[in-house]
């Protein structure tokens, strides 16, 4: 098995973790977290794909996957303090 398979490999569990814990979690922070780490771990998918094709597509949709995350993060943050999105 090459390293990149092992990080895949890696990834993989990391990303089931995540969606566990989403299903799972008690509290809604901790579903947001998790949810916020996936989110991560598939930038990480994407790099690594990058990595093994030599195709930039996959950073350039690894990067696109990050602000949509964020600005994701940003809207659940709101909606769990009860504001609207244009306070």
């Amino acid at each position: 098995m090459s390293p990149l398979e092992l990080l895949m490999a890696g990834l993989l569990v990391a990303a089931a973790l995540c969606l566990w814990r989403a299903w799972r979690g008690p509290t809604p922070a901790d579903r947001t977290v998790s949810v916020e780490l996936l989110g991560t771990v598939m930038v990480g998918f994407c790099a690594v794909l990058a990595v093994k094709t030599g195709k930039d597509l996959y950073m350039i949709v690894g990067l696109a996957w990050s602000l949509l995350a964020f600005v994701g993060s940003l809207t659940l943050a709101k909606h769990l303090e009860g504001r609207r999105l244009d306070d």
